[in-house]
């Protein structure tokens, strides 16, 4: 691998679990991006968990760690244009892996996750963690 990497909400949970698989990827990244979707996705996880106070907090540490990348409006552009294809190839993809991939492609990250859809996405380099 080795290069600037961008987290899917999945591969970030897999982090939180400790996963080896995750571990061992994460030796080889040069940066390591986090999309304020995700964090979005891990907020919401928190509060419906049964450890609300705890993993409220897991979420505040990581996001504070980590670069976070937001939306501006040329996510928005790359995400109409993504979204359009997609649309007219029939492969349509779940909103906010959407966004993700807007965001991937419009930073030029490797997308790291473990979502096979995202495979529909022209030109997006995927890393299957």
């Amino acid at each position: 691998m080795g290069g600037k990497v961008l987290f899917d909400t999945n591969i970030i949970i897999a982090l939180f679990g400790q996963d080896d698989t995750v571990l061992k990827h994460l030796r080889g990244a040069v940066e390591l991006f986090v999309p304020v979707i995700a964090v979005g996705e891990l907020y919401y996880g928190a509060y419906k968990s049964g450890r609300r106070t705890a993993n409220l907090q897991r979420v505040r540490e990581f996001a504070a760690a980590n670069i976070v990348l937001g939306c501006d409006a040329q996510t928005a552009l790359v995400y109409g244009r993504v979204k359009n294809e997609l649309h007219q190839k029939g492969t349509p993809i779940p909103e906010n892996d959407l966004w993700i991939a807007a965001l991937a492609l419009q930073h030029g990250l490797v997308l790291a996750t473990r979502d096979k859809h995202c495979d529909a996405v022209d030109g997006l380099c995927i890393e299957a963690w």
